[in-house]
């Protein structure tokens, strides 16, 4: 039997690194990779089904899903993760806690961002800060007119605009237009050293990992979706590809633990792998629907709390039946 030749389109990152260089294959599959960014990923993905393997966002995934509407069906290999408190930039000016957020503009260049739905519940839960408190502000980062690529409908009480014409998030923030911004990329400000802009957590590593003790929680980002029809035709392929993506990131990390050279063009690697498996545990990047369920959970019912989805999804709704099991010796 011929290999099916299928497009797999992701991220250029250690976990995915020996899919893309060939050292880990896909059974049955004869792929054309594509490393690409995710915003590109996402929007050829959600708007025309561009792809038939490719990483997606788990709240566009999760928008699409409880709309009956997606072309694509997820396998639980959790290519993106992070704690979102560094995603959230304020002008320090003016910003000295997150309570200080209440009432204030703030920017985001699309609203149902998977990021910017782990921020806003952290604001939330934890500093008692609501959706409903801030003025959105929606725009392009560096580049204006970006489009929210999922149309959404948001609760009453919900004020979101979009920026004006010809602006971007970046420069309204520079100029004071705004007072913070919540996204996945610092603006480009960050990268000047402008005087007045910066984290809201002056110390986000030691809020992160407060935030993982008490919940538990390593913020899921990105999932790996298959064409539908493509699993529906052939039922033997997420299986395939969820086993190929557990490989891969398994030898990112082998590769991460050889502290002989270090494969990172950074110092401290080996202290920071030692000190993230002291607090999460030796697989801290954990793959699976089991062992990720309860932050998966927490996250669909905060979705549909924001209005982003139209129904509250159910965790296993989101993944192929095949994913679930795999064989042992």
């Amino acid at each position: 039997m011929a290999k099916l030749n299928l497009s797999v389109a992701v991220g250029d990152y250690d976990r995915t690194r020996a899919l893309i260089d060939g050292s880990v294959a896909i059974d049955g599959v004869d792929p054309v990779y594509m490393t690409l960014v995710p915003e590109e990923i996402f929007f050829r993905a959600f708007r025309a089904a561009e792809f038939d393997i490719c990483e997606l966002s788990l709240s566009s995934y999760t928008v699409k899903t409880a709309q009956n509407d997606c072309p694509y069906i997820a396998v639980p290999a959790f290519v993106s993760r992070a704690f979102r408190h560094t995603s959230i930039y304020v002008r320090t000016d003016r910003i000295k806690k997150p309570q200080d957020l209440k009432g204030r503009k703030v920017g985001v260049p699309e609203y149902q961002l998977t990021a910017n739905v782990w921020a806003r519940s952290l604001l939330e839960d934890d500093y008692g800060v609501k959706r409903s408190d801030i003025h959105w502000i929606r725009g392009g980062i560096e580049q204006a007119g970006r489009p929210e690529k999922i149309t959404i409908k948001l609760p009453p009480g919900v004020r979101l605009e979009n920026a004006p014409d010809g602006a971007t998030i970046s420069g309204l923030l520079e100029a004071g237009e705004i007072d913070g911004f919540i996204a996945p990329r610092p603006p480009t400000l960050i990268e000047k050293g402008h005087p007045h802009v910066g984290w809201l957590f002056p110390d986000p590593t030691a809020v992160a990992k407060d935030y993982f003790k008490r919940t538990g929680f390593f913020p899921i980002m990105h999932v790996v979706g298959i064409r539908r029809e493509l699993a529906e035709r052939h039922p033997w392929l997420p299986g395939a590809v969820y086993k190929a993506f557990e490989q891969a990131k398994a030898a990112g990390l082998k590769k991460l633990s050889d502290t002989s050279a270090t494969k990172v063009t950074l110092p401290f690697v080996e202290e920071r792998l030692s000190e993230a498996r002291a607090l999460m545990g030796d697989d801290f990047w954990s793959y699976g629907v089991e062992a990720n369920r309860k932050a998966l959970d927490y996250f669909l019912a905060q979705h549909h709390a924001e209005g982003l989805s139209p129904r509250r999804v159910a965790v296993d709704e989101l993944f192929h039946s095949s994913t679930y099991e795999t064989f042992k010796l």
